[in-house]
């Protein structure tokens, strides 16, 4: 059975007092295991912090990027190593900001992929179309060159650190949202592809999460399709109570 997911991506939010405040409130709401596997990305000055006070708990902690090099003359980036020596064993790549702000390549994710899994983490793998491609009807051929560019060239034992995201850039902190209809037509188009690439071993054992303007008004119903196995949250990952609500969804 696949493994059920939330996480949340706290992004460029919560300075330590913050975390802290909103940690001890997650604790309070996951102080038993919830059907689902728990995962907070926090800043990488609170990563530590988080590591220590979710000790007790049943929640992980993740990286919110990570640079391909393991070690070098690259100023102001973070390296496979200083994470797992601070606890982290989980790191979210080729979130749709990163692609867009950063100009983060299919090519630069695939490198940045296979330096996390030489080193046991697991990868929360982000992918998913602009507005103009969902219009044009060009959102399939989007997906599936993302996944083939940054991920065909695994092996099937690579998975097992494989977890899929997929973000629709154009439900992304805009209130939008794909209809859970939308949301499972493309999750199992994603499942079918890798299915495709490497046999439905691999594709029926990966996680694929949904990540667009989840709340809990909506978690239920999207989490509900066969195909979608939790969310990458955002904005609702920031209030406690909604990210319970979210988590509870299953």
């Amino acid at each position: 059975m696949r493994t059920k997911i939330v996480a949340g991506n706290w992004k460029m939010n919560k300075n330590l007092a913050e975390t802290g405040v909103l940690l001890s409130e997650l604790k309070t709401k996951f102080k038993e295991s919830s059907e689902a596997k728990i995962i907070v990305a926090p800043t990488f000055t609170n990563l530590y912090y988080a590591f220590e006070e979710l000790r007790d708990v049943d929640i992980d902690v993740a990286a919110q990027n990570m640079h391909q090099s393991e070690s070098g003359a690259f100023t102001g980036e973070i390296s496979v190593d200083m994470l797992k020596s601070v606890g982290v064993n989980v790191v979210i790549l080729g979130h749709s900001e990163r692609r867009a702000y950063f100009g983060e390549t299919d090519e630069l994710l695939e490198e940045k992929v296979n330096t996390a899994l030489k080193h046991d983490m697991t990868v929360i793998f982000c992918f998913g179309e602009e507005l103009e491609d969902r219009k044009s009807g060009n959102h399939f051929n989007v997906v599936e060159s993302q996944l083939k560019n940054a991920l065909f060239k695994l092996d099937n034992k690579a998975w097992d650190n494989i977890v899929l995201a997929y973000e629709p850039v154009w439900a992304i902190g805009t209130g939008e949202t794909a209809s859970p209809e939308q949301a499972q037509e493309m999750h199992a188009f994603i499942r079918k592809t890798i299915g495709d690439a490497f046999n439905t071993e691999v594709s029926e054992q990966v996680s694929i999460l949904y990540g667009g303007s989840v709340k809990p008004t909506n978690a239920k119903e999207i989490f509900a399709k066969p195909d979608v196995d939790g969310g990458l949250i955002g904005g609702a990952a920031l209030d406690p109570e909604s990210f319970a609500a979210i988590a509870n969804s299953f």
